[in-house]
């Protein structure tokens, strides 16, 4: 199987909708943290999420005048257009079809681990991106918590923060700054590996009784609110060796 035809068809990437924020404590926990680290006071030119799926940071930072989505998969595409200020392209993020220094802002969050030449496309998140320009990254932390779930979705490897920091130094891109997104609580997600299926039609499900009913959708956002909370408390006070996800951010030298 193509890697674009894996991502195409796996429910829990391509079915993924602007409205995962408000069913999703965990998209919540991760955009919240990110908003919190990210400097909403600067604002930017052009910005662009690679492997934005359909629920991308972008959408969520009032802080960028025109945004791109870029994603391996056609599907989550759909969900960006306005045909003005969003501009959606499908394509491999180690061949960018972009000009150098095109960006001030990128964003690749829980992408990197999917690719099998992390480094080229390290190496891609830098040319694209202007001097002084902006990249935020989050990968999943440590291969010591790598499990059948990883495999199931696609993760080639987890990261250390030394490992990821000294690879983007290699291509200009100096740390700014390193935090927690997912702590220990992050362990529910494994899961999914016991019945990948079952789970992705549950989330479908989800998705939809969320859209069409009212009641239901007023009981979810405060169940989304309650526990994305504890999920950034979580991420905020466990010790750096028991976190599950990181995020840093980098700028262009």
């Amino acid at each position: 199987m193509r890697i674009k035809d894996f991502y195409d068809e796996h429910k829990n990437f391509s079915f993924r909708t602007l409205s995962e924020y408000y069913l999703s404590p965990g998209i919540r926990c991760k955009f919240d943290l990110l908003k919190d680290n990210i400097n909403t006071k600067r604002k930017f030119l052009c910005g662009i999420d690679l492997g934005s799926s359909g629920n991308s940071i972008l959408s969520f930072l009032d802080n960028i005048k025109h945004k791109s989505f870029f994603d391996i998969a056609s599907l989550p595409l759909t969900q960006y257009t306005d045909g003005k200020t969003w501009h959606p392209m499908c394509g491999d993020l180690v061949k960018l079809p972009y000009r150098e220094e095109t960006f001030d802002f990128v964003s690749v969050l829980d992408v990197l681990e999917h690719i099998r030449d992390d480094k080229l496309a390290v190496s891609e998140i830098s040319r694209i991106l202007k001097k002084n320009g902006i990249a935020v990254i989050t990968v999943p932390h440590r291969m010591k918590y790598y499990t059948t779930q990883d495999i199931i979705i696609g993760h080639y490897r987890r990261y250390e923060i030394s490992q990821i920091i000294n690879s983007f130094n290699k291509f200009n891109l100096i740390n700014l700054k390193t935090f927690g997104v997912y702590g220990r609580l992050m362990m529910i997600a494994d899961i999914q590996s016991t019945n990948p299926k079952k789970i992705e039609q549950n989330l479908i499900n989800l998705r939809n009784k969320y859209e069409s009913n009212i009641v239901f959708r007023k009981f979810w956002n405060v169940i989304v609110n309650i526990l994305s909370k504890f999920m950034k408390l979580d991420a905020k006070y466990n010790s750096t060796n028991r976190i599950r996800n990181i995020g840093l951010i980098f700028i262009k030298k």
